[in-house]
């Protein structure tokens, strides 16, 4: 599987791009909320996923590992395909879409085009346990954006067998306390102390 893809945009639309990577062109899908994040910057990366049909190989890409893991979560839910996903990526931002389903506003999700009330009620049930325990609702209740430096320190103390939302919380305690951190490494360290 591609995991992301780290290149020159060539072209650039709301629903897709051309990445240039390596000297090969990927032509990936988008949301309006990636499209957003990139616009006007001239190389970028892309969190994928590949979709594997009888007649097509398509691939998708997300400015951010949570938006993924959302379009992941969606499409898994019954009915839900790739491209309703999409759609519903570009109508919210992975943090509103989030808050929706934990709060169970029904008419926010049918305000998405494609997303009628069955379908509302389906995702919200569906998706509400998935959401509670990943990356993306603890961003969106903390309000703080992820970076890089964040990510890695948290994958560090998950594989070091910590909790994953204590470790979340730990790493915003100390991004609150202490703004501007150098490293990882003083990152993770801080972060050990508030456990």
């Amino acid at each position: 599987m591609i995991a992301f893809l780290d290149g020159q945009l060539i072209e650039i639309t709301p629903t897709q791009v051309v990445l240039g990577v390596g000297g090969v062109g990927y032509a990936v899908h988008i949301s309006l909320y990636t499209f957003e994040q990139i616009q006007g910057k001239p190389n970028c990366r892309l969190y994928t996923h590949l979709h594997i049909k009888e007649d097509a190989h398509t691939l998708y890409g997300f400015s951010g590992k949570e938006e993924r893991e959302l379009f992941q979560k969606l499409i898994a839910v019954s009915g839900v395909g790739p491209g309703t996903a999409r759609m519903v990526l570009s109508a919210m931002a992975p943090q509103e879409l989030t808050q929706a389903i934990l709060s169970e506003d029904e008419d926010r999700i049918k305000s998405i085009k494609g997303i009628g009330p069955k379908s509302a009620k389906r995702l919200i049930l569906e998706m509400k346990d998935k959401v509670s325990s990943s990356g993306a609702v603890a961003e969106s209740i903390q309000g703080l954006p992820r970076n890089t430096m964040q990510e890695e320190a948290l994958s560090a103390l998950v594989i070091l067998g910590f909790a994953r939302p204590a470790s979340e919380k730990a790493i915003s305690k100390v991004i609150k306390n202490q703004p501007v951190i150098s490293s990882v490494e003083a990152m993770i360290k801080l972060a050990l102390q508030n456990m």
